[in-house]
């Protein structure tokens, strides 16, 4: 069986010729480029706005305890059970009492990263409870038996012509259905599933600490809609998305929206601060908070990868790398995709299985530019190919091959005295190997920089 390097580099060379794969992607992420210059020309100082939301996550990162204390003290205060997960099986067994208590055999869930972190919908089904996305792009990659593409926008790698073909084959809806015919389906479909859950289940945007609010963002009302009818709501949050206080907000929001799909400001902002009362009509009985670490404090014990918990999860790292858009999504394996995935993922799911994705990237720095809350991605990145090195996850070939490198490349001598044929012969091999048959490698000149330098130096 291929190790997850070896599958990462076979699956990376496949979908990077998919011309079909590739046009989809292209298509999709334009549009997105042309949405976010509108929502960032809507800024008179972008970078001001993000200076400041970077310095409020780093006031969380370097307080962390006690807004999380005080989050749960609010919170609970109203009613809210505050559930504490240290990983996946703690939240998996929380879920698991849940439904059971509750004899549930039907629940809708928004879209929510944490609950494909811990496999959700598969713990559901496995407990004889149906579990449907509601997210419409969400409930397409669910029909189809796949996993989300993006963290925003879980669809992306399919065109209008494929979800046409996808509700036709399970659903026998017209193989030339519009998009809007498509989307008024999936609406009759749900509005049913709605009325009927037990359980409505929705991530966190923001954890709000000061009110002790969930605050949730979404463009389609179906968040709002999955805890206005079933009984139990359970939301399930990553510990790193707290906020200090509430009119932080005002700056989170357009910051979001505007890096995750252009927008002004999300079409519907929620927040939930408890089970319904006595005088409302609409909303759960229960309200079940689970806070999920699941690696997140392992990550926070690093000193070169901490400020990656400040993410916010808008995507603008992804749809602006060079190496997701020609590899996509599912070749990652993992829950969080592009240059943000790649610093996450060994932290959360380990370095001996996922460290090779903190080398699958180019360090150009455009995951950077575009972050709304300034994480140094690419320092991060190498950080953790330092790692990778110290702990001898890397081939042994490798470490050698740099080490002929730098022998003949540490002085100049060394690099000169060998001759531009032999240079050409030695790296012929890697036309196949890790530079990839599809591209040829530049040959070596006759004379080196500085042969041709002291030729040619005229006093």
């Amino acid at each position: 069986m291929l190790s997850r390097s070896s599958k990462f580099s076979k699956e990376s060379e496949e979908i990077a010729f998919d011309e079909k794969h590739r046009n989809t992607i292209k298509f999709n992420i334009s549009r997105y480029d042309a949405a976010v210059s509108k929502g960032m020309a809507r800024y008179n100082n972008v970078e001001a706005a993000k200076t400041q939301a970077a310095a409020i996550k780093r006031d969380v990162l370097a307080n962390w305890e006690k807004y999380l204390l005080q989050f749960e003290e609010n919170i609970s205060a109203r009613g809210v059970k505050v559930l504490w997960a240290k990983d996946a099986a703690e939240a998996t067994a929380q879920i698991e009492q849940i439904i059971k208590d509750n004899d549930a055999k039907l629940l809708v869930k928004s879209k929510s990263m944490t609950t494909e972190e811990i496999e959700l919908n598969e713990t559901a089904e496995r407990m004889g409870c149906e579990s449907v996305e509601t997210d419409l792009g969400e409930f397409i990659v669910q029909v189809a038996g796949e996993k989300p593409y993006h963290i925003v926008t879980p669809a992306m790698h399919k065109s209008k012509g494929d979800i046409a073909k996808l509700f036709n084959e399970k659903f026998g809806t017209p193989i030339d259905s519009t998009p809007q015919e498509m989307t008024e389906y999936v609406r009759v479909v749900l509005r049913k599933k709605y009325t009927e859950a037990q359980i409505g289940v929705t991530g966190a945007n923001f954890l709000i600490a000061d009110i002790g609010g969930i605050s949730v963002t979404e463009n389609e009302g179906n968040g709002l809609m999955s805890t206005a009818f079933p009984k139990v709501h359970i939301v399930i949050a990553g510990i790193e998305k707290i906020i200090p206080t509430m009119n932080q907000l005002g700056l989170f929001y357009p910051l979001l929206a505007s890096h995750g799909t252009g927008q002004q400001i999300t079409a519907y902002n929620t927040i939930f601060t408890g089970p319904k009362t006595a005088t409302e009509i609409d909303g759960p009985e229960e309200m079940i908070v689970i806070m999920l670490d699941n690696g997140r404090t392992t990550l926070y014990a690093d000193d070169d990868a901490y400020e990656a918990l400040a993410c916010i999860r808008c995507g603008a790292c992804l749809n602006s790398c060079p190496v997701y858009k020609t590899i996509g999504g599912y070749t990652y394996d993992t829950t969080y995709s592009g240059p943000i995935g790649s610093v996450l993922t060994p932290f959360l799911r380990g370095f001996k299985d996922f460290s090779h994705l903190s080398f699958a990237s180019t360090l150009c720095g455009k995951c950077v530019e575009v972050c709304p809350v300034k994480i140094p991605l690419t320092d991060i990145l190498l950080a953790n190919r330092r790692k990778t090195v110290e702990q001898n996850l890397r081939p042994v070939a490798e470490k050698w091959v740099m080490k002929g490198f730098e022998l003949m490349s540490s002085k100049r001598i060394g690099f000169d005295i060998v001759p531009s044929e032999l240079k050409n012969i030695g790296m012929a091999p890697f036309n196949k190997v890790g530079w990839g048959p599809n591209r040829l490698l530049p040959k070596f000149a006759k004379k080196s920089f500085s042969q041709q330098y002291k030729k040619n130096l005229r006093f």
